[in-house]
């Protein structure tokens, strides 16, 4: 028997864009919310702030503008204006507790 990881099959917004929604090859269905997204950023911006002790512990309020399929990963926008981040997908499943 070979075992097989999840991978997303599928992904959108929560309706109040205050999550990111995934369905797995495994047909799972699992949830980001989008402050937990935005506080795992590893883009150079969000690195460097974190390096600098510049980077928040909380983004209230924090939505989920836009999301680019990369193929391997999603570029996530937020209602801060942030658009840097892409999170590659075994990255956010890990965010997702798989």
């Amino acid at each position: 028997m070979t075992l097989v990881a999840p991978t997303i099959a599928d992904y959108e917004a929560s309706a109040d864009l205050t999550a990111l929604l995934v369905r797995t090859t495994q047909d799972d269905a699992l949830s980001v919310s989008a402050e937990t997204l935005r506080l795992s950023c590893k883009c150079a911006h969000c690195t460097r702030a974190r390096f600098d002790d510049h980077f928040p512990d909380r983004f209230p309020g924090i939505a989920i503008t836009e999301i680019g399929d990369l193929g391997y990963g999603l570029n996530i926008s937020f209602s801060d204006g942030h658009n840097r981040g892409i999170y590659p997908k075994p990255y956010l499943l890990s965010l997702a507790g798989q």
